[in-house]
């Protein structure tokens, strides 16, 4: 890498990333490119091994107390520390996968009119089938780009929903966005999804976004399904704000679309030649109750933002999101 004026930033917010952490760092410099490249680490506290990780690469590194962290802020912040004209946002535990993952991403930005890109996820070998049966098309290699742009703002409110969610679909666990853009087109504070707001201001604002299948990040989580709950009522909420969308909008939809998951579940469990007939039957016991809690979940996100989170929805929310 050239120590002068790199053409991308890869900049990873860090705080006990533990021993994966390594391997993300060492497959971002095993990337074959013909631009220079730098990493950015922004540290919120660790205690771990993860800053002697650091030291081990040729890392910039900047310490902030964990207090100060925040999803949208300090990716701000990573932006003001980077000096690529293209800035990679990645997490500590997406792990580049091929050595041809960053040259096919930033080749994206040869389009001017591109602000933003993201890629697509595949599990680590140590994922459930639930998740690993949700990201099973997000596959390097495989399919073409699409673009998303819109006329004008009045062509989105016209949209469905559902494709106004499409739209603005976006991805900071692995994203790419033209850092020139930021000081006009922050990242907001926001607790959660500042990377789908970010996407929402970019169309708004006329660029394009890229959703760009070629290449992926190995990433994935094995939570529990009460997590996994939290997890969607937070992103049905954020998507229903900037959005209007509600999946399971009345009981009679929750008890359908639980049941219609339940059964797809069924057989992506029993299908599944990684798994043998223990955990196959361990599995089997978790459906129902994975299946009912995602779909209440897709409920109670909108509706607790319908109702602007006040009354008891303040109450819920509170508890719901506290450690997300």
């Amino acid at each position: 890498m050239s120590p002068e004026a790199p053409y991308v930033s890869v900049f990873i917010p860090i705080y006990n990333g533990g021993p994966l952490f390594r391997r993300v760092l060492q497959s971002i410099f095993d990337q074959e490119v013909d631009f220079s490249f730098e990493v950015v680490c922004i540290d919120s506290g660790s205690t771990d091994e993860t800053l002697s990780i650091c030291e081990e690469f040729p890392v910039r590194l900047t310490k902030i107390p964990n207090t100060e962290f925040n999803h949208g802020l300090t990716r701000n912040r990573g932006a003001q520390e980077a000096r690529g004209e293209i800035l990679i946002l990645l997490v500590q535990d997406a792990v580049p996968h091929g050595k041809d993952w960053m040259a096919t991403f930033v080749s994206n930005f040869a389009d001017p009119e591109v602000a933003g890109a993201y890629c697509h996820q595949i599990p680590h070998s140590n994922c459930g089938p639930f998740l690993r049966d949700r990201l099973k098309g997000w596959v390097s290699g495989q399919g073409k780009q699409v673009v998303k742009q819109v006329q004008d703002n009045m062509d989105f409110e016209l949209l469905p929903p559902l494709d106004r969610w499409r739209t603005i679909a976006f991805d900071n666990v692995c994203s790419a966005v033209r850092r020139t853009l930021i000081p006009t087109l922050p990242f907001v504070k926001r607790q959660f999804g500042e990377d789908i707001t970010w996407a929402k201001s970019a169309i708004f604002a006329g660029h394009k976004v890229v959703q760009d299948p070629r290449c992926a990040v190995e990433h994935s989580h094995n939570n529990s399904i009460w997590y996994e709950f939290r997890r969607a009522y937070l992103d049905h909420q954020n998507i229903h704000n900037l959005t209007g969308l509600r999946l399971a909008d009345n009981w009679h939809r929750i008890m359908e679309y639980t049941g219609s998951l339940a059964n797809h579940l069924y057989q992506v469990v029993w299908d599944d030649e990684e798994s043998n007939l223990l955990q196959k039957m361990w599995w089997t016991s978790k459906i129902p109750y994975f299946a009912f809690s995602q779909n209440l979940a897709q409920f109670m996100g909108p509706t607790s933002d319908r109702h602007k989170k006040k009354g008891v929805w303040s109450i819920l929310d509170r508890v719901i999101r506290k450690g997300i």
